[in-house]
């Protein structure tokens, strides 16, 4: 049409109008057809990963990156399998920013006042039907690997680096208004005298506020390159109502000077798309005639002084509500998961078929036991790979769910509440210089000395009792460990090989004998995993070497 009409003249240069909107329109309405495509990509990825998980097939690889000092400090994280490859972390947290990853770690490694542990608990039971809710929430925003990094917008949002005197602002758009002017005279009058004026004294300006100019902005490309993430997520929380007062009054702290916390973090996004496109050609032409960096290091300073304060309280809210509705998503895939009952009085757990959740439930063999005031530790005796670790790690996780306000994989859990510790993978240390009898009862120290402080009774779960050492020693030692751990107020369970530790069962009843049975059938070991009262009967170590082709 542009050709017919200007050189042949067949047609009016004003028809050129009709394609040109066409195509804005048709622009528009493709730039919206490919948002819904992307979202229903991941939308549809999000329920792949859903039923996965419910057909125990979720690919149990590690996928997040988990701070180290978050883990160091726990008495169990490496032994129940709390972080790594296929570990319970990684079941539960659907979370697309690091802060609902960190809340819901910090949840798993750190058990939580019973009063939280019920408002939890009655959270995720509104969240886990909210199902659109949850997938707006999975899917709403830039699709971003890495998710929001609360780190580096939490220490900017609280610094006070490169501040400068607000009237700058008057100053930068004087001189950008007198730059436009001489460029006007320039190009009508020819007089260049009056721009370049203008423009010496912008360069003085900019060369003088340099310094502070780069503290303002430094780290922003870094720190803010999810924002579009963040403030989507923001504007869920915002617009979605809830029942529980719990919610509504974590959801109240997204306002700051009554300005929606999605709102604040869209202008700041957008301050930082302008700070990007002073990269380009015309940009750098613009900033150096206009002043656009000082006006926008004004702005983004401006727009820290009215929202910094309130920057952690919003990363802390995004955290906690990812961290429920990993919960919530974890409790509407398993609905025959129960919430555990919590009972007062002295440490106690009673647990009816009690499975671990990070063994498939087609071949996860369930368990009863209890243990309370009467009978405080279980001795377990069988031999290897008869089900006495797993048993342990069955009953720390459930414990740890229990204790973050999660659903259990029982039937029934009755328990008070309790803290966590475990000796179950100790081992020695070359660059440490330590052997494994020397970690283990540093760990068994921690342990103890962790039952002495104040606060929730102690449930520890030690496997191979001090087998480093020789019987007699072992003997003596799993005596003072478990007096001390019951006079305590502990409740636990120990494994062993050695059945003369499963002498100490005394008068009381405090220490009960407990095993697993094996057999060898046409030539190859045979576990049921059924847990069974008493001492084991018989051992097939024998039978099993001989079986591989040792002459004993």
């Amino acid at each position: 049409m542009a050709w017919s009409s200007f050189y042949h003249h067949y047609s009016s240069p004003l028809l050129i109008v009709i394609p040109a909107v066409l195509f804005v329109i048709t622009s528009v309405i493709h730039e919206r057809v490919l948002r819904h495509k992307s979202t229903a990509i991941r939308a549809a990825e999000v329920y792949r990963k859903g039923l996965a998980r419910i057909e125990d097939r979720w690919p149990r690889t590690t996928e997040r990156v988990v701070p180290a000092e978050l883990i160091e400090p726990s008495m169990y994280a490496r032994d129940l399998d709390m972080v790594g490859k296929g570990s319970l972390f990684e079941l539960l947290c659907v979370a697309r920013t690091r802060m609902g990853e960190q809340r819901l770690l910090e949840w798993l490694l750190k058990p939580a006042p019973l009063e939280t542990i019920y408002r939890r608990q009655h959270a995720v039971t509104e969240l886990r039907d909210q199902l659109d809710f949850r997938e707006r929430m999975a899917v709403s925003g830039e699709d971003v690997s890495t998710g929001v990094k609360p780190e580096g917008l939490r220490e900017w949002a609280g610094s006070s680096s490169g501040s400068m005197r607000p009237w700058l602002r008057w100053v930068a758009a004087g001189l950008a208004i007198l730059a436009i002017c001489g460029a006007f005279l320039w190009l009508n009058y020819g007089l260049f005298l009056p721009l370049l004026g203008i423009l010496f004294a912008e360069w003085c300006l900019a060369r003088l506020l340099r310094n502070q100019i780069t503290a303002v902005l430094r780290g922003t490309d870094k720190a803010f390159e999810t924002l579009k993430l963040f403030s989507a997520l923001l504007r869920e929380l915002e617009q979605q109502t809830f029942q529980m007062e719990y919610l509504n009054e974590i959801k109240r702290d997204l306002l700051s000077h009554r300005i929606a916390a999605s709102d604040a973090i869209a202008g700041l996004g957008t301050l930082v798309s302008y700070k990007d496109s002073l990269n380009s050609l015309m940009g750098k032409i613009l900033d150096r005639t206009l002043m656009c960096s000082l006006q926008l290091a004004l702005a983004v300073q401006r727009w820290r002084a009215d929202h910094g304060s309130a920057v952690g309280v919003w990363l802390d809210v995004l955290g906690e509500f990812e961290a429920l509705l990993s919960i919530a998503g974890y409790s509407y895939e398993h609905p025959d998961d129960p919430f555990p009952s919590f009972v007062d009085g002295p440490a106690s757990f009673e647990a009816h078929e009690i499975g671990h959740p990070l063994i498939p439930s087609h071949v996860c063999v369930r368990n009863s036991l209890k243990m309370d005031w009467n009978t405080k530790v279980l001795l377990i005796s069988g031999s290897n790979m008869s089900g006495k670790s797993t048993l342990m790690r069955t009953v720390g996780t459930n414990t740890v769910l229990a204790m973050c306000g999660a659903p259990v994989r029982a039937k029934q859990l009755q328990l008070t509440p309790l803290r966590v510790g475990t000796s179950l993978l100790v081992n020695d240390s070359l660059t440490q210089g330590t052997s494994r009898f020397y970690a283990e009862i540093k760990r068994l120290q921690q342990i103890c000395e962790l039952a002495r402080q104040d606060g929730l009774p102690v449930l520890f779960l030690l496997d191979e009792l001090l087998q480093g050492t020789n019987s007699s020693d072992r003997l003596i030692g799993a005596l003072g460990i478990i007096r001390e751990l019951m006079q305590s107020g502990a409740i636990g369970i120990l494994t062993t090989h050695d059945l003369s530790l499963t002498a100490i069962e005394n008068g009381d009843g405090w220490i009960k004998n407990m095993h697993f049975q094996d057999s060898i059938s046409n030539g190859k070991m045979q576990f049921d995993f059924r847990l069974r009262d008493g001492v084991v009967t018989k051992s097939n170590g024998v039978e099993l070497m001989r079986l591989i082709g040792l002459n004993v």
